[in-house]
């Protein structure tokens, strides 16, 4: 029996999808159940960007409260520090999201009277802001009836119409097309969790709602064509240097301002920025160290960890020095000269028991887990 197509059987596509909604769709997101009328539209950008790149479960159990209580309204956000917001934002990753975030805020404070804009063109003029987010938060911040397409709607309206390779434009224009005009809302979060619950890169296509539309059922796994996209490999060497001053424990770190790795790996053809905007043990890649200065360092581990384009390789080197004088020395020796590594200073020596307080890579996280887990230190 031929397949028919979701364009040419609407109303019982649309049914389709708002009767799976209702019995298995995650109705219960607290971002969703917000007034879609405006004044809560700021709660939804908050969402939307969050979850890009990252599980609903990390969002729902460890950012979005904390970040609303510290920040709950735009202006808020617009008159905090970039620290501030980078502190809260540690551990979800891809920081530009946070920055962005302040920078659009402050946008929105000076142009829009604290409110974001309404209309899809107008948030995209906005910083952090592309063409999905923007559809969605119209739609679900301001009842907007429009259609838009992330990840998980791309794969699902590729096997709809078993397209290998869509672009954009036709991904969008099908958005269009397909939307249920009389409940954007709950049909546009319905493709989000089909996608994301039932027609995952291992669909389960048994239970689809709108296995009947299907053009690619036969063969899910072809539709749409994964791309992918190798990581480069880097090798770093970090140092934790303390020392101990008046009871007080201090450790060296670089400051946000400064601290950011420019590197020009075999691999890579263009300097990069690793960790901007984030405190950070002193770093340098492994081919640039000095076996001299390492004499009074211990190689405590190596662990592996996964940035954006990059899968890392990194040595932990220790030790304590006596005093500041003696570890700035000593990180003079170990950078010094490196010329891909930008400039460090200013050195901040931290004192180790305010290290919760400040917005510290994921790198130097699991550095400094492994430092506090070393039973010889």
């Amino acid at each position: 029996m031929p397949t028919r197509s979701a364009l040419d059987a609407l109303p019982t596509f649309h049914a389709h999808i708002a009767k799976w909604y209702a019995k298995c769709g995650r109705v219960e997101l607290p971002w969703r159940n917000l007034a879609r009328d405006g004044s809560q539209s700021y709660e939804v950008y908050i969402s939307e960007i969050m979850l890009q790149q990252t599980q609903v479960s990390r969002v729902l159990e460890e950012f979005y409260f904390p970040f609303l209580r510290t920040f709950p309204t735009l202006t808020a956000l617009a008159e905090s520090s970039e620290q501030e917001v980078l502190r809260l934002w540690q551990g979800l990753g891809y920081y530009t999201r946070a920055r962005n975030l302040r920078k659009c805020a402050q946008i929105c404070v000076e142009k829009h009277g604290g409110a974001l804009p309404r209309g899809v063109e107008n948030l995209q003029k906005l910083p952090g802001i592309g063409s999905y987010s923007a559809g969605a938060i119209s739609c679900f911040g301001f009842g907007e009836s429009v259609g838009f397409v992330d990840a998980n709607i791309r794969r699902v309206f590729s096997r709809l119409f078993a397209l290998a390779n869509p672009t954009h434009t036709e991904l969008q224009n099908l958005a269009t097309k397909l939307l249920d005009t009389n409940d954007s809302f709950s049909y546009n979060q319905a493709l989000l969790d089909i996608g994301a619950l039932v027609c995952k890169p291992k669909p389960l296509c048994l239970v689809c709602p709108i296995r009947e539309f299907c053009q690619g059922s036969h063969a899910p796994q072809n539709y749409p064509q994964k791309v992918s996209k190798p990581r480069e490999s880097l090798h770093l060497a970090l140092f934790a240097i303390d020392f101990c001053e008046s009871d007080i424990s201090y450790i060296a770190l670089t400051a946000p301002q400064q601290d950011s790795l420019s590197l020009d790996s075999p691999h890579s053809t263009h300097h990069t920025q690793l960790y901007a905007g984030l405190y950070n043990l002193p770093m340098i890649p492994t081919p640039l160290l000095k076996s001299h200065a390492l004499n009074p360092l211990t190689l405590i581990g190596h662990y592996k960890h996964a940035y954006t384009k990059y899968n890392i390789t990194t040595q932990l080197w220790h030790t304590r020095c006596t005093d500041e004088s003696m570890a700035r020395a000593l990180l003079d020796s170990l950078l010094h000269n490196s010329s891909q590594y930008s400039a460090q200073k200013p050195i901040a020596f931290v004192p180790i028991h305010t290290l919760p307080t400040l917005p510290l890579s994921s790198l130097s996280h699991k550095a400094l887990k492994i430092l506090h887990a070393n039973p010889m230190l």
